[in-house]
């Protein structure tokens, strides 16, 4: 059962503060000696349980003031809910759900951009502000203006609208990421077929390969393609930066198309007549002519075939319908397009009986004559299904 009571007030605010007869042994001892502290607590919407706490010194007089030592702190008073900040809440989630569609979809989204900063644009996605990293930019813009920093590319770009996908929506870690380069394949990858022929510029160039951005037919660059090291010559590559430097101007075959990962696959030595390919007289022609450093011949059985050839012949003898291999001569070119063996078939058909194969590893080169009833598509059959058998 409460012993004293005080009724104190502060502000506009009214309280009634209650001491047992337990706290009165540590707040009024002794209980009438005056002046003595009480702590006031002066609700504010109780149910969000923000309270203001005051120390105020009572004297005997009745004289109320506040003390100015306050140890305990004050509890902040809370701004009453704005219905605004309630829309502007349902908005922004409403915009993130709409910016997964968006990344589920595939669609492309014309966005404003609003700024830059080191790393890429800020592009306006609704309430939302969404970024888009300077290597997803398509290559019309630095293909246009080569000579530009980037950051000066970024500059000139703010207050545009560009066309880009977006390929992240994470609401909870509040990252929007964009990307025009996979909204130009959207739009230009229809535009391209296996075996077309592209005017292209050197984007940049890794141990692996060079990037080459293509000219469209509105003279404008708008997707890249890798062409891969083995691919930029006949001629054995050690380096690619000894052939394709950064804003070479190459045509550029494309021999593949990767609709899922967005990705060409080019060939600069497509382009040229295949060595490979061309009749065994043109490589080693029967005149003694060859573009080789020089050139041996024989009988087959002082010639030491390549290695892993040997098993190769001796497994072609087994095949129906060849009934004699030998290795006629042999050669060396000038250039190395592999070190791998390989095996070619002549481009001419079986004549008498007899058809040319050429096997190549390195620089060495060797002519291997077949006796055989088979036509070329049959020899071609029994010598994929040897290679089928030999590891």
């Amino acid at each position: 059962m409460p012993i004293f009571s005080a009724t104190a007030t502060f502000a506009s605010y009214t309280s009634i503060f209650f001491l047992s007869a337990s706290q009165s042994q540590s707040y009024l001892s002794p209980f009438l000696n005056f002046p003595h502290k009480f702590t006031v607590k002066t609700p504010w919407q109780w149910q969000h349980h923000h309270y203001h706490i005051h120390k105020l010194l009572i004297s005997a007089s009745g004289n109320t003031q506040i003390d100015q030592n306050l140890e305990s702190g004050l509890l902040q008073r809370p701004t009453p809910p704005d219905p605004q900040d309630d829309a502007r809440l349902a908005r922004r989630s409403s915009d993130w759900k709409a910016a997964k569609a968006y990344k589920d979809s595939g669609l492309i989204y014309n966005g404003r951009v609003e700024g830059y900063n080191s790393g890429g644009l800020r592009v306006r996605f609704y309430s939302i502000l969404g970024f888009l990293p300077f290597p997803e930019l398509s290559p019309v813009h630095t293909c246009k203006e080569p000579e530009k920093p980037i950051q000066e590319i970024a500059r000139g770009l703010v207050g545009s609208v560009i066309s880009a996908k977006v390929i992240l929506a994470d609401e909870d870690n509040k990252r929007l990421i964009f990307s025009e380069k996979e909204g130009a394949w959207s739009k230009f990858s229809k535009q391209i077929n296996v075996g077309d022929i592209f005017e292209g510029k050197v984007g940049y160039v890794e141990d692996y390969g060079a990037f080459v951005h293509l000219r469209f037919p509105d003279g404008l660059y708008h997707l890249t393609g890798l062409i891969h090291i083995s691919e930029v010559s006949w001629d054995l590559v050690q380096d690619v930066r000894d052939i394709l430097k950064v804003g070479d101007q190459v045509r550029a075959k494309v021999v593949g198309i990767d609709g899922v990962k967005s990705r060409l696959t080019l060939s600069i030595k497509q382009l040229e007549e295949d060595p490979l390919l061309e009749t065994l007289d043109k490589v080693i022609p029967q005149d003694g002519s060859a573009d080789l450093d020089s050139l041996s011949g024989g009988e087959g059985d002082s010639i030491e075939p390549l290695p892993g050839l040997e098993t190769i012949l001796e497994e072609l003898q087994q095949e129906d319908g060849i009934y004699g291999v030998r290795i006629s001569r042999q050669g060396f070119e000038k250039r190395v397009v592999s070190q791998d063996l390989q095996l070619w078939l002549s481009n001419a058909p079986p004549t008498n009986q007899r058809f040319t194969l050429l096997a190549r590893a390195g620089r060495q080169v060797q002519e291997i004559h077949l006796t055989t009833s088979l036509d070329q598509e049959g020899i071609k059959k029994a010598l994929q299904r040897v290679l089928e058998r030999v590891p």
